[in-house]
């Protein structure tokens, strides 16, 4: 009889815990949205972190609770976008889409100032002076961008320099913050003219350590038809809303500083 009334014991506390565990899945169950999982489908899994957001799914809420943008997300191609604007009932707006360029040819030819043997990393060697480099607006060549970058878009050349497949590049924005010299930045596709220097120093003082640096000259501002080149604090600076990549200032460059790129 003991046997039988503990048997019954437990099934009865099994019954009304298993009851009370029902009633609470209904009361305290969080509503989500649908469309969450519609949209979190649709995005590429990568979770880059590129949008703000902890991933594909939180950028998906975010969506939903709209708390971002659908072009916030530079992974995702156009069909994608357009079918999460149609679960979210919104148009999408086209934008440019945008690539990144590096702003520096010196690399090996730049001269150095002293032997840096620490950590292979542009942010800890920009620590020790500045950076080895004589010029102290140029790549420092230690692939810190290359690490950063999701996509694999970006390698290391022979002259130490960041090379960015533009196939690949999503404009994540990544290597630019990562980049403790600001060398690279993002521009139109269309932009295929890229002033290869960083340089604010004064020409004298550029060729003293580099020879494929700007030296302000303004040949290039000069050459050009459409007022795109314009020479700012011993840079020269290209207007890409104006630029038609007709290519006169590169042909004028005396030191190669302006070059023109290939298109995607």
């Amino acid at each position: 009889m003991e046997i039988l009334a503990a048997i019954l014991v437990l099934g009865f506390l099994g019954l009304l815990f298993g009851v009370g565990l029902a009633v609470s899945s209904k009361k305290l169950a969080v509503c989500v949205d649908e469309r969450v999982e519609k949209v979190f489908h649709l995005l590429p899994g990568s979770n880059c972190g590129a949008c703000g957001n902890p991933g594909c799914f939180g950028f998906a809420e975010s969506l939903i609770s709209s708390k971002a943008a659908i072009d916030s997300c530079r992974v995702s191609n156009d069909a994608a976008k357009e079918e999460i604007a149609k679960i979210l009932g919104t148009s999408l707006e086209k934008k440019v889409r945008r690539i990144a360029v590096l702003h520096c040819n010196g690399g090996v030819k730049v001269k150095d100032k002293f032997i840096y043997s620490g950590i292979d990393d542009c942010l800890a060697a920009n620590l020790v002076l500045g950076g080895n480099k004589a010029c102290v607006f140029g790549c420092l060549g230690l692939g810190t961008c290359l690490r950063a970058c999701p996509f694999g878009a970006i390698s290391m050349s022979d002259e130490k320099l960041p090379v960015i497949d533009k196939h690949k590049c999503r404009a994540c924005n990544k290597c630019v913050l990562v980049c403790p010299k600001k060398l690279i930045s993002l521009v139109p596709i269309s932009g295929v003219v890229t002033v290869c220097c960083n340089s604010h120093d004064f020409g004298k003082e550029v060729k003293l350590v580099c020879p494929v640096g700007c030296i302000g000259c303004k040949l290039c501002e000069k050459a050009c038809k459409f007022g795109a080149m314009a020479v700012i604090d011993n840079l020269a600076v290209i207007d890409y809303h104006k630029c038609t990549s007709c290519a006169e200032c590169v042909k004028v460059c005396p030191t190669h500083a302006i070059q023109l790129s290939v298109k995607a």
